[in-house]
């Protein structure tokens, strides 16, 4: 029987599975009692919108959200046309997950996040106003539009609710997150007394606007790796850590990895990185490090790992599946 000590989980799907496979997973976490699927737009690999929107047709309830998109490489017309669409297709059903993306990849292709909290800030006060069915006039340092607003052709002609959620990593834009977002998408790959400090950011923003931390929704993602044998659990979470700390340092420097692990990782994987140098690299990746920042385990030891993060704010932990993603729902379900 399902427990309902965590009773709010959602599911968090990169580009692991072929998107159809996807799908089926997205309808079996709503058959379960999951309360959202969330999909990843990270690497040059997948976007969020297609795999959102494929979620989206084959489901009733479960909500969808971007986990995150980036404010840089939409304009915003389009970024509020985007979610109008997705909100057309599921009603009520969208989440609007968005971050600051982050380096090299960003410079790779040309962009310089210059003043990202500016930006963000731009970003989430339009794409409010767009959804609002709002006629925007804007002159801003990122977003400069004259007299437009989201012509509704076919469908709803009234504003939409789609949150919009900051996945906020740098102490800066968690302040702001606190101050102008729905809530916070919480980072992973981080130990969960993380919170602690993210909580206080939130909080102090959250004042300026004349609200708490606690009038926001906190989402957590969370690796999740599970399995009956508790070793395998760890490779499995071994293999995607030694990626994660490699090519995405803020990460590494949230979960408190030493710059000497990071940089033995760096000198053995390329990009993308191969299986081989994986396998080569994840040696430098200690057991107590994945047990410390990911839950991964017997299924009754993820539960207790996920149960650490909520006691530290999180109020929906958004579950990354390694390994069986079907096992992983069962033992997170609450239906």
């Amino acid at each position: 029987m399902p427990q309902n000590d965590i009773p709010r989980v959602g599911m968090y799907l990169q580009d692991a599975h072929p998107i159809r496979d996807g799908m089926a997973y997205a309808q079996y976490a709503e058959e379960r009692g999951f309360e959202a699927v969330w999909q990843a737009e990270s690497r040059l690999v997948r976007d969020a919108i297609v795999p959102m929107a494929a979620f989206a047709a084959v489901t009733q309830r479960i909500k969808i959200g971007s986990g995150v998109i980036n404010n840089w490489t939409r304009n915003i017309g389009l970024l509020a046309a985007t979610f109008l669409t997705l909100d057309d297709l599921a009603p009520d059903r969208i989440i609007c997950g968005i971050g600051a993306w982050w380096d090299p990849l960003a410079k790779n292709v040309g962009i310089d996040r210059r003043k990202p909290l500016t930006a963000m800030r731009e970003t989430v006060e339009v794409m409010r106003k767009l959804l609002a069915l709002e006629r925007v006039t804007y002159h801003g340092e990122f977003h400069y539009v004259n007299n437009i607003e989201l012509d509704v052709v076919h469908g709803r002609r009234e504003p939409r609710h789609v949150p919009i959620m900051i996945g906020a990593t740098g102490p800066q834009m968690m302040e702001m997150t606190g101050e102008i977002a729905d809530g916070a998408v919480l980072n992973y790959c981080v130990p969960p007394e993380y919170n602690d400090e993210a909580m206080e950011l939130l909080d102090k923003g959250a004042r300026k606007a004349g609200r708490t931390v606690y009038d926001l929704d906190r989402p957590q993602l969370v690796v999740c790796s599970v399995h009956e044998d508790q070793a395998e659990a760890i490779r499995g979470a071994k293999m995607l850590l030694t990626q994660y700390l490699a090519q995405q340092p803020h990460i590494a420097k949230a979960s408190g990895v030493t710059k000497d692990v990071v940089e033995k990782i760096q000198a053995i994987l390329g990009w993308p990185a191969t299986k081989e140098q994986i396998e080569k690299a994840m040696i430098y990746v200690p057991d107590e490090l994945v047990l410390k920042i990911t839950a991964t385990g017997t299924p009754a030891e993820a539960r207790a790992k996920v149960k650490e993060y909520i006691k530290r704010g999180a109020t929906c932990p958004i579950l990354y599946p390694l390994g069986d993603v079907r096992l992983m729902i069962d033992t997170f379900a609450t239906k």
